[in-house]
């Protein structure tokens, strides 16, 4: 389930071991299996359409999955050079060192949408079957684990009702299904829930925000990565920024934001359109054009926020296992291995005839003997180090670098972002939306179109909310509609209609970046897939 570049690694991986596998004639001439039983499903209109980062690829993962990948591989171009700065609102400190887990050399900055959708070429040639704009809706439970999916219903109107071309949803059974849906994959937390498979640790997350900028050339160079730390967020918010040089006079930049500051009323998109009128980045994109817009929230829990990855008939692998660095800020080399590792679990289950969970729990045993438990547990209480601002951050992240992850305190643990928030009990009304200038900033709409974002008008609602009176009477009084402020495609809007409020939700407008479903303080909003291939299309992304 899903085809980013954990979804796609299994596949492509567990097509070529059938392949070896069918060619030696099986074991003692045994049972041949087939590629072609290999069924990948992905929500987009097309390949890499949700697929979004900042991105720079460490090729390690890749190297493995594909060993002569530089020969094909779309690789925007390597890294050439990369900094760090402190930003003030008027000033931009260059650390003197290049902090190491920041240190790029040997990695590329790429597209990811145009990574998978070569991928998805690779995976269709080794005779896998691949569908795009198919979601899935939800888990088949069977005994103590899951036998398949159940994909969405096709032409339902906003009421629910069957319109002239409705197509009800496939039951698609199978031996193993893998869960790489990305972060907070709506199958993934309805499977964690369910079947109680939390790590330690709660998972926490991130909001990415990302523009694709052409720029005048010679602005910056192609390769040239910096990273920032500071404003505009501050010393209470987790986070940062970047902006990466590419081919052809585009510029990739963004900013980063951990969902568990206090302010119910901060706003990451406000935040991002402040950071581009910095100094250091404006001189780089002033005069320029706005490509492509996009959002998307990232792991952040690291090796403690794992959930257990196998049940019965099931795997969890890439983002929706918590396989990302948040260090390295990096994720796309551990999605691919990742994915390979479930690969060779599920051939062996395969050849085997048992597809059990104790068949299965080889896959953690596989990640702890492989490269990612080193990277993983070298950083595994980073993120945490964060959650009482940045200097504390600081100095317990240079602890634990020379303690090797342990730190102070290990295991360090943390609660979900959606409790940091601090109650307003009324004490602040609404503030007034940010609106940009049409050139340098926009506001929410604006970016919104530039995501590519498209839904059919006449279905049901996506974004699932429990109980709308909390969000009209708690909710507006104790932390003043944070779902107005957090999320950034103007989805949730809060008007009043004679002298009461009521929610208004603009589903059409939202990229699946599942904020809402992260961040809401009372976690009555469920995210749950629209009909296949709706969302954002992160062309060129």
């Amino acid at each position: 389930m899903g085809a980013g570049p954990a979804g796609l690694a299994c596949a492509l991986h567990l097509a070529r071991l059938i392949r070896q596998h069918n060619e030696a004639g099986g074991p003692q001439g045994g049972t041949r299996l087939s590629a072609e039983n290999i069924y990948v499903l992905e929500k987009g209109r097309e390949l890499g359409a949700h697929q979004l980062s900042g991105a720079i690829m460490d090729p390690r993962g890749l190297r493995e999955l594909v060993p002569d990948f530089q020969k094909s591989a779309p690789l925007d171009t390597p890294v050439t050079g990369d900094a760090a700065f402190f930003f003030t609102e008027r000033s931009a400190w260059k650390f003197p060192i290049t902090p190491p887990p920041l240190q790029n050399h040997g990695n590329y900055v790429i597209s990811l949408n145009k990574l998978v959708k070569w991928l998805g070429g690779l995976v269709e040639k080794a005779g896998v079957n691949l569908f795009t704009q198919f979601a899935g809706a939800q888990l088949i439970y069977e005994g103590d684990g899951i036998a398949g999916v159940i994909t969405e219903d096709k032409g339902l109107d906003k009421e629910g009702k069957p319109k002239d071309n409705f197509t009800p949803g496939y039951e698609l059974r199978a031996r193993v299904t893998v869960l790489a849906e990305g972060p907070r994959g709506s199958l993934t937390k309805d499977l964690v829930n369910k079947k109680k498979l939390d790590g330690l640790n709660p998972q926490v997350y991130a909001i990415g925000i990302k523009e694709l900028w052409e720029v005048p050339p010679g602005r910056i160079a192609a390769g040239y990565v910096a990273h920032t730390l500071g404003w505009p967020l501050g010393s209470e918010i987790y986070g940062g920024g970047w902006i990466y040089g590419m081919r052809e006079n585009r510029v990739s930049l963004g900013l980063v934001a951990g969902l568990e500051y206090h302010d119910p009323l901060f706003d990451p998109h406000e935040a991002f359109q402040k950071f581009k009128t910095h100094l250091f980045i404006k001189r780089v994109i002033q005069g320029g054009k706005l490509v492509r817009y996009g959002a998307k929230t990232i792991p952040e829990g690291g090796w403690y926020s794992m959930p257990r990855p196998y049940v019965d008939g099931g795997l969890i692998i890439g983002d929706s296992g918590s396989f990302l660095n948040s260090q390295r800020l990096k994720g796309i080399h551990m999605a691919i291995k990742s994915g390979m590792l479930a690969a060779e679990t599920i051939f062996e289950a395969l050849r085997a005839g048992d597809t059990s969970a104790k068949t299965l729990s080889a896959f953690p045993q596989k990640v702890d003997q492989s490269w990612i438990k080193k990277e993983l547990w070298a950083v595994r209480n980073f993120h945490q180090a964060y959650q009482h601002g940045l200097w504390a951050g600081l100095f317990h992240t240079a602890i634990q670098f020379v303690t090797g992850g342990r730190g102070l305190i290990d295991p360090m643990r943390v609660r979900p972002g959606h409790e940091a928030y601090q109650r307003l009990d009324g004490a602040a009304g609404a503030r007034t939306r940010f609106k940009g200038d049409g050139v340098l900033t926009f506001d929410r709409l604006t970016d919104v179109y530039h995501s590519g974002t498209r839904h059919e008008e006449d279905q049901p609602c996506h974004l699932v909310v429990a109980d709308t009176d909390i969000c009209t009477e708690r909710c507006a009084r104790e932390y003043g509609n944070p779902c107005q402020y957090f999320c950034p495609a103007a989805v949730y809007e809060m008007v009043r209609e004679k002298d009461k409020l009521r929610l208004k939700i603009n589903a059409s407008n939202c990229v699946h970046c599942k904020t809402c479903d992260i961040a809401d303080p009372y976690q009555i909003i469920n995210w749950v897939v629209p009909e296949g291939g709706g969302g954002p299309n992160y062309e060129g992304m």
